[in-house]
């Protein structure tokens, strides 16, 4: 994104667009009045790296929930193969380089909910080598692994097989995302993980009382593990206004509270919703929020850390551990 004379990669932690050529609704590389982003839209909005979210619906869960991954797994690769060489499928540090490299864009698999992986660490090694890089124990609900946000309140925390998944998911390079958690198994993932965490879509519950949103002690624990919260779109987990200046308080309260600007980045949520905000109705609209960021105070280097800046340092360091590549070729 080309924003105020210089180039800011605009990364973004969510986005639902796969589940809508899995279903052969419009192909990604195609540009589209269909949705909130595609390929193309990318380009012209100057967004430089996507997180691809594969979600398993609910009534895919469990007896089917590994070849419906596997179907967002081939769908991923018939999206990049349609691209024609702009998209870079992005599983490691370097590939991270190439993806923000000029007329290029990037893009990862990330699994929104892990009962395609059940209980056994094995597949968390088989999952990073299909170029999984960013998982979720759970979506919204219980299962094997750990209490959902939809279990609360009361829900509880990582199960003893939830616990070794995420030893695992450290070990190997996959990155753990905690915004769909329930508050105990949040407390649990945060004591159990050896490597710095995201919240890849979740915003500030003192703004909008949801139970997906964090906690002011979550969001400053999240900060002092080193990891990042990912501000959403999502009209629910705004509260007030449901419009880009409501996105803009997230983001002040989060600076307020954690008192600098490293931890913090986006995760829209684009084409999990059907109404998008107003002012953000799609990924070329994301220079309207950065105007607004501006507007109310904030710097220009705090903005560029938020819009990309921010993951593109965590992933770097995530990404590049030699064992990583050592163990698994990439």
């Amino acid at each position: 994104m080309l924003w105020h004379g210089e180039e800011t990669p605009v990364v973004d932690t969510h986005a639902d667009s796969l589940l809508d050529a899995l279903k052969g609704k419009r192909h990604l590389y195609e540009r589209s009045h269909e949705g909130q982003l595609d390929f193309p839209r990318m380009v012209e909005g100057g967004h430089r790296l996507q997180f691809l979210s594969c979600w398993v619906e609910p009534e895919y869960k469990p007896e089917r929930a590994l070849p419906r991954l596997l179907s967002f797994v081939d769908q991923f690769d018939q999206e990049v193969l349609g691209a024609g060489g702009m998209v870079v499928p992005v599983v490691d540090d370097r590939s991270l380089l190439a993806a923000l490299s000029p007329g290029k864009i990037g893009v990862v698999m990330s699994m929104e909910g892990a009962e395609a992986v059940g209980t056994d660490p094995r597949m968390v090694r088989i999952m990073h080598r299909l170029g999984f890089r960013l998982m979720s124990l759970t979506w919204n609900e219980r299962n094997a692994l750990a209490d959902g946000a939809g279990e609360d309140p009361g829900g509880g925390g990582l199960s003893v097989a939830g616990r070794r998944i995420v030893q695992e998911m450290n070990r190997v390079g996959i990155v753990l995302d905690v915004s769909h958690l329930s508050h105990a198994a949040f407390w649990d993932a945060m004591e159990t993980s050896e490597r710095p965490v995201i919240a890849s879509h979740s915003n500030c519950r003192t703004l909008a009382d949801h139970r997906r949103n964090l906690t002011d002690a979550q969001i400053i624990a999240l900060a002092k593990a080193n990891g990042i919260q990912g501000l959403t779109f999502v009209r629910d987990f705004l509260g007030g206004q449901e419009d880009v200046e409501r996105v803009v308080d997230h983001a002040c309260l989060h600076l307020d509270l954690v008192g600098d600007d490293h931890h913090l980045g986006l995760g829209s949520d684009f084409d999990g919703v059907e109404h998008p905000v107003d002012g953000l109705e799609d990924v070329t609209r994301l220079t309207h929020l950065a105007d607004r960021m501006s507007a109310r105070g904030l710097a220009d280097d705090t903005i560029r850390r938020i819009f990309g800046m921010n993951y593109v340092e965590f992933f770097t360091r995530e990404w590049s551990r030699k064992e990583e590549r050592d163990n698994h070729g990439y």
